[in-house]
């Protein structure tokens, strides 16, 4: 495994074509306009690697992301709300790679780091972390996408109560909600993070890319428009490499080989 790191974001890629991503600001990883764009960097960076088949996005020193830095968001111009809006990039960049993005939530995922959470396609949790969007407390709301990713997850009633309440809630309560995918020990997370991270990086990319594709294409699309993207996703994955191997391994009674082509 191969290490990097900058000032506010730290990269370390594996053999594997695992690249973890760590975000790096104490005491609570809180998002600046200098840590938002060194991650935009890393992404594009990352993204533009063929050798990488998954993401992990942790934070550092046992904990996830705390949101927005407070000292930052007490300048209440436009210019500076402009700047820490490009979180909304930052989400979207994750959204829109063709490979899966796994979130490791330690300790908190508050505000922001709730909003980015949302955008990445699988979120592990830790059994005493937090989960929780309290921007409301400081006269706020959840303005990076929070308003739009918490309500086609959980829908209309439960996204406005729980951003008008900043409700905290614990891990278990975040599993209910449908926010999160694991609840594991907290002295697991990143182990179980890393584990689905290798498991879906030693699979089929290419059709875990349309898939992922598909799955948030069909926010706010008719189903007819949504099953004629489908058809057009079956048969692009059709010409991949990863298809014949995984037939071919089914008929031979081995485990596949992927190789994301």
């Amino acid at each position: 495994m191969t290490g990097e790191s900058s000032k506010s974001v730290g990269l370390e890629q594996s053999e594997t074509g695992v690249a973890t991503i760590v975000l790096n600001h104490p005491p609570v990883n809180a998002a600046t306009p200098e840590l938002i764009e060194e991650l935009l960097r890393t992404i594009d960076r990352v993204a533009s690697e063929k050798s990488t088949r998954s993401i992990l996005l942790r934070g550092a020193n046992g904990k996830f992301c705390a949101g927005a830095d407070i000292v930052t968001m007490s300048d209440h111009s436009r210019a500076t709300y402009r700047q820490m809006r490009r979180w909304i990039d930052v989400e979207d960049a994750l959204e829109r790679l063709e490979i899966p993005v796994i979130c490791a939530i330690e300790r908190f995922a508050l505000g922001g780091g709730a909003e980015i959470a949302l955008a990445c396609d699988v979120r592990i949790i830790g059994k005493g972390a937090l989960f929780g969007f309290p921007e409301a407390a400081l006269g706020l709301f959840p303005g990076a996408g929070g308003t739009q990713r918490l309500t086609r997850l959980v829908g209309i009633s439960r996204a406005f109560w729980l951003m008008a309440t900043g409700s905290r809630l614990s891990a278990d309560e975040a599993l209910g909600y449908g926010l999160v995918n694991e609840v594991v020990a907290d002295d697991t997370v990143l182990a179980r993070a890393k584990e689905i991270a290798e498991q879906l990086a030693s699979g089929p990319t290419r059709a875990i890319g349309l898939m992922k594709r598909l799955v948030y294409e069909s926010w706010g699309r008719e189903l007819s428009a949504g099953l004629a993207r489908e058809e057009d996703a079956v048969f692009e994955v059709l010409s991949t490499a990863d298809l014949r191997e995984g037939f071919q391994a089914f008929h031979e009674k081995r485990p596949p080989r992927f190789s994301g082509s």
